[in-house]
C-alpha cells in the first residue's frame, strides 16, 4: 500500500492559486525554469501534494515544478452536484489553461494514474504547450476489471451516503487502489490530513472521473501519431494497470519506460527520490524548454 502523502510544502516550495482565464487552481510550486517547467496532475481522490516530495530533487536539478489540484479537487472548487464541468474534455480544456498560465515557453507534463489520461487527452487537444508528457502510473484504457469494481462501490456509495459517510466506509474495507488513500497505515495526523482532503472533493467530479477511469477507451494509436516524446512510468508492481500491460504501451508509443523498483501504483510517494531521477534523466534529453 503506498505511503501517506506529506500535506506540507517543502522549504522553498510555495502553495497558491494558479489564475486562468478558465477559473483559479490551487498549486503548489518550486524551484526556477533554468531547464524548463513540469506541470504535475494527480490522479483520482489525489492531490498537488501527492508530489511534494518530488519538488526539491526536480528543482535541484533546475526544473520548475507546479503541482495542481484539479477542478473540484480537494482546494480547487467546483460543482458539487454538476457532473459535466468534469467531462474529460472540460478537464482537458483546464490542462491547456494551466500550461497556458505557468509557462510562455514548452512545459512537461506529468500526470499520475487518472492524471495521466487527463493529460493525454490535453496533448490530443492541442500538443503544441507541451515539450514531453509523462504518463506515471496510467494505462492505455480503462482501469483493471477488480479495480473497476472498486470504483464502482465508491460510485454507488456516492449516490446514496454523503462525503463523510463515504469516508467512514471506505476506512471500513480495501479501498481501490487508485483511490490512493491509506489511511489505515497512516499515523493520526496523516489520517485527519486525508480527511480532509477526501472531503475537499467534489462528489459530482468524483462520480465522473470514477466513470472515465472505467469506461476508457484505448487511444495510444492517437498519441503515438504525435511528435512528441513520451515516458511511461510506474512502479514494480500495479493492480491498476498489469505491468505487462504498461510495458506493451510503452512499445506502442516507442517510449521511454521506467519501472522504479520498491514502487507499487504511487512511485511519486513510495519512491520519490528514484521517481525524481526518473525524471530528471528522461527531461535532460529530450530538451529544455
Amino acid at each position: 500500500m503506498s505511503r501517506p502523502p506529506t500535506f506540507s510544502p517543502p522549504p522553498g516550495a510555495r502553495a497558491h492559486r494558479l489564475h486562468t482565464p478558465r477559473g483559479e487552481f490551487a498549486v503548489i510550486e518550486a524551484g526556477t525554469a533554468e531547464k524548463g517547467t513540469a506541470l504535475l496532475l494527480p490522479g483520482f481522490t489525489g492531490s498537488k501534494e501527492d508530489f511534494i516530495a518530488l519538488h526539491q530533487p526536480l528543482a535541484a536539478a533546475g526544473y520548475r515544478t507546479v503541482a495542481v489540484d484539479g477542478r473540484g479537487q480537494y482546494e480547487t472548487p467546483g460543482p458539487r452536484d454538476d457532473e459535466s464541468p468534469y467531462a474529460q474534455s472540460e478537464l482537458a480544456k483546464d490542462v491547456l489553461a494551466q500550461a497556458a498560465a505557468v509557462s510562455d515557453t514548452p512545459v512537461h507534463l506529468v500526470g499520475h494514474s487518472l492524471g495521466g489520461q487527463i493529460a493525454r487527452a490535453a496533448v490530443l487537444l492541442d500538443p503544441s504547450p507541451f515539450v514531453s508528457l509523462t504518463l506515471m502510473a496510467s494505462g492505455p484504457a480503462q482501469i483493471s476489471v477488480p479495480q473497476q469494481q472498486r470504483v464502482k462501490l465508491l460510485r454507488d456509495a456516492l449516490t446514496v451516503m454523503d462525503m463523510t459517510v463515504v469516508w467512514d466506509a471506505i476506512q471500513a474495507m480495501e479501498p481501490p487502489e487508485e483511490t490512493d488513500t491509506p489511511a489505515l497505515d497512516a499515523g493520526l495526523d496523516d489520517r485527519a490530513a486525508l480527511r480532509h482532503r477526501w472531503l475537499g472533493n467534489s462528489p459530482a467530479q468524483l462520480m465522473a472521473t470514477g466513470r472515465q477511469l472505467c469506461t476508457e477507451p484505448d487511444r495510444v494509436a492517437e498519441l503515438a501519431a504525435l511528435p512528441l516524446p513520451v515516458h511511461v512510468l510506474s512502479g514494480e508492481h500495479d493492480d491498476t494497470w498489469p505491468i505487462p500491460l504498461l510495458d506493451e504501451m510503452a512499445v506502442r508509443l516507442n517510449a521511454h519506460r521506467t519501472v522504479v523498483r520498491g514502487a507499487d501504483h504511487s512511485p511519486n510517494t513510495d519512491q520519490p527520490e528514484a521517481t525524481a531521477r526518473a525524471l530528471i534523466e528522461f527531461w535532460d534529453t529530450t530538451g529544455h524548454s
